[in-house]
Parts: C-alpha cells; structure tokens; sequence
C-alpha cells in the first residue's frame, strides 16, 4: 500500500509539472510575437539616457533575433508562476492539516508577491538610476553603444538579485516559524546582517556604490520587517 501511494504520488507530481510546462510553452508561443515589442520595454531605462546620436547594437549575428526570445522566455516563466504555485499548491495541500494550509498559502502568496515587487523595484527605480550613472560617468569623446545581449544579461542579473532579496522576510518569518531561530536571537545578530547586505550587494551588483546601496538598504529594511512580523505571528500564537 504505502509503494501504491508513493507510485501514485510521483505519478501526479510529474502530471502537475507536465501541466506547468506545458502552460510556460503557451504563455511563450501567445507572446512570441511581440518579442521585439517586449525587448523595446525592458531596454527603456537604459535608451532614455543614450545621446541622440547612439544607440544599442548587436555584435553578434543571432542577437536580434535570440535576444529577445530569450527575455519573451524569461517573461513567460514571470507570467506562468502563480499558474506553477497553484499546481505545487494543490501537490502538497492534501497532506496538510487545516492550519498549516492557511500558513503555507499566506507564505506561498506573499513570496511571490514580494518576488514580483523585486522586479518592479529594479525596473523603475535601480535601473534608471544605476544607467543614468553609468551613461553620465563616460569619458568625454566616448560614445555608448550597448550591445543587447550583454544589456540583457546585466538587466536579468539585476532582477534576479533584488528579486530574491526582496524574500527576506519570507526567509526570517520560516526561520523563526520552525524553531530554527527566534526573534531575539536574529535581533542581536542585527550588526552581522547589515554587514552581510552591503557584501552580498557588492557580489550581486556592479561596482558601483549606487547599486549595491539600493540592493543592500531594501534587504536590511525587509529584514525588519520579516522580525516585525514574526514577532507579530509569535504573539498571536500565544
């Protein structure tokens, strides 16, 4: 009986992750045309700030047209998430009991809710103004011509970096939820975060102080506020 159930369980999770791949593919087929319309968007906080006389180039020969498939793909996968949570969601649910559902939904929900953020966060406040930086930094008689492929590896980078930084309360609330740490434990740890923040900004971001700034201030602040709610969780408990 128990081989019959662990049968039947690997039997419906590979059906679930069938059914998440198959909804990415359709997201990118629905998209796939306006892959340059696309590419157009995501490369605007960089083309706002190119002198008239330059522009973004490609030097390699498939790069206009693998370029933007790869961010469609990219925004395929951003688009098929809550579809993918949902079929993971209903894997795990049944074997759960009733409290421990409404926690890992609230979980699950506000990860991917702060994930999002994280990449709103990077496209309209630390791209401009890292761009506006770098573009206005360049020597005199040096025009900037930025290649796409290499303009989307950095801008993809960059929002996988805040993106994942922006979990940190979900991190600190599961740390303390399951009796890993407490509280007042990650509260006297508080020097050896700030520090740890501004080092991993330096490692996620480019050398420069306006990035890893923005990457390391939101991830001591959602440090915080992952305490804060922790210890709000802790005293309704009680």
């Amino acid at each position: 009986m128990e081989k019959n159930g662990f049968m039947d369980n690997l039997i419906e999770l590979r059906a679930r992750l069938i059914n998440c791949l198959i909804f990415v593919v359709l997201c990118f087929l629905c998209l796939i045309y306006f892959s340059n319309d696309i590419y157009q968007i995501a490369a605007e906080p960089l083309k706002v700030f190119l002198p008239g006389n330059s522009s973004m180039i490609a030097t390699e020969v498939a790069s206009p047209f693998l370029t933007p498939l790869k961010l469609t793909f990219f925004v395929s996968l951003l688009i098929s998430m809550p579809y993918s949570l949902n079929q993971v969601w209903k894997f795990i649910a049944p074997g759960m009991y009733q409290n421990e559902k409404s926690l890992s939904f609230m979980v699950m929900l506000s990860s991917l809710l702060l994930f999002y953020s994280g990449i709103i966060f990077t496209y309209f406040l630390v791209l401009p103004l890292v761009f506006g930086f770098f573009t206005s930094s360049a020597p005199e008689g040096i025009l900037v011509m930025t290649d796409i492929s290499r303009y989307l590896d950095f801008v993809l980078s960059m929002m996988f970096a805040f993106s994942f930084a922006f979990e940190i309360p979900v991190f600190i609330f599961l740390l303390i939820w399951s009796g890993v740490s407490t509280p007042e434990g990650l509260s006297a740890k508080r020097p050896y975060v700030i520090i740890g923040c501004f080092t991993i900004g330096m490692f996620l971001t480019p050398p420069d102080v306006i990035s890893q700034t923005l990457l390391a201030l939101p991830a001591w602040l959602l440090f915080e506020v992952g305490l804060m709610l922790a210890r709000i969780f802790i005293r309704n408990k009680k």
